[in-house]
């Protein structure tokens, strides 16, 4: 894997040229739920548009794809108003087989933890220990207090980001006092014992219930050493973006409340911008990376539109939502280039790819 000093000066030196905007984006044409289509929970039919009714450039759409093959994907797809528009399935996938999430999977304990706090379970404002007991870090009892659930949402809980992933107590170090530090860490996972205590349940049978079942997806929960890893097809993965652009809803029923949403999607701390819980936000005027202290100025995706924001996953997994454009766009797939966290120099070529197609 290339230095974190290396992707930090490409990040630089492709993005740092693209010019600041505002934090506050017009959303116009914003997708409603009474205006978007759903697929039925227990059917595999998937209602379709076509690129010609939509008026975008047909002949856009090989260069894309020839781009997606080349660059490792497995599967892509783009829906519209929650139609799909593009299916497609390459080297060596299919629609019927699972992928990993990755990191782009962190949205999904968002989500649960939105759920959990709507049904009283938990408070994100309250302290982890008030759901784990004490000890459940190795730091003194006065700096594990200052950790709450929002912050291990927000990634600033001021543990120790360097030690690898293991989240047992004895590797979870203090660094800084909680919110004062950004750091992308593996320590978010505890939302999940959290939302088990809380829910008195096994994580995966809370999940399938209050999410999975009710939006027709499909998938498990799989270890992998010390993270608890989504793997799916890839529809899947639409049905949630899909939810996610609905604004929470699935039909006529609210599954994720509306305002934890709006809070999860846009900056929920004042250090990195380009964050909220566990999604990543485009548009803002300042943007961190993961496994870095630096802070490098403009947009997070200068080629993407200023709304989107973003499920990013370790060898770019992708969940792209674009409020303004009616847009869920998937990518699942090898990396693009070099092994990264969760974001790379691809998601930045390949909006340029899927502009000259929808523009």
């Amino acid at each position: 894997m290339k230095s974190i000093l290396y992707y930090s000066i490409v990040f630089l030196l492709l993005f740092n040229s693209c010019s600041n905007t505002s934090e506050d984006i017009a959303k116009e044409e914003e997708l409603t739920p009474d205006t978007m289509y759903f697929p039925e929970n227990t059917s595999d039919y998937w209602e379709s548009t076509t690129i010609a009714e939509l008026n975008w450039n047909t002949n856009n759409l090989q260069p894309l794809l020839d781009f997606l093959e080349e660059k490792n994907t497995k599967s892509f797809m783009i829906l519209h108003n929650g139609k799909i528009v593009l299916e497609e399935y390459m080297n060596d996938h299919s629609n019927t087989k699972s992928w990993y999430w990755a990191s782009a999977g962190k949205t999904l304990t968002t989500t649960l933890t939105g759920i959990a706090q709507d049904e009283g379970l938990l408070n994100i404002e309250h302290k982890v220990s008030d759901y784990l007991g004490t000890g459940w870090t190795s730091v003194t009892i006065e700096q594990e207090n200052l950790i709450t659930c929002k912050h291990l949402l927000s990634m600033n809980s001021g543990l120790d980001d360097s030690l690898g992933d293991d989240v047992s107590s004895e590797n979870l170090q203090y660094l800084a006092d909680a919110g004062s530090r950004w750091a992308y860490h593996n320590v978010y996972v505890k939302m999940q014992d959290v939302i088990a205590s809380a829910s008195n349940q096994e994580w995966s049978e809370y999940f399938n219930s209050t999410l999975r079942d009710k939006i027709g997806m499909t998938g498990q929960w799989i270890n992998l050493g010390d993270l608890s890893v989504y793997w799916s097809n890839t529809r899947s993965m639409a049905r949630f973006g899909l939810l996610i652009a609905a604004q929470g809803t699935w039909k006529d029923s609210q599954i994720i409340p509306q305002d934890f949403l709006t809070d999860a999607t846009n900056t929920s701390q004042n250090i990195n911008k380009a964050y909220g819980y566990m999604w990543w936000l485009n548009g803002k005027d300042s943007y961190h990376l993961p496994a870095s202290q630096i802070e490098f100025n403009g947009k997070l995706i200068p080629n993407a539109p200023d709304d989107m924001f973003a499920a990013l996953g370790k060898n770019d997994q992708k969940i792209y939502i674009v409020p303004s454009k009616k847009l869920v766009v998937i990518r699942m797939g090898e990396a693009a280039d070099e092994d990264n966290f969760a974001l790379s120099t691809f998601d930045n070529d390949l909006w340029a790819k899927i502009n000259a197609l929808i523009n």
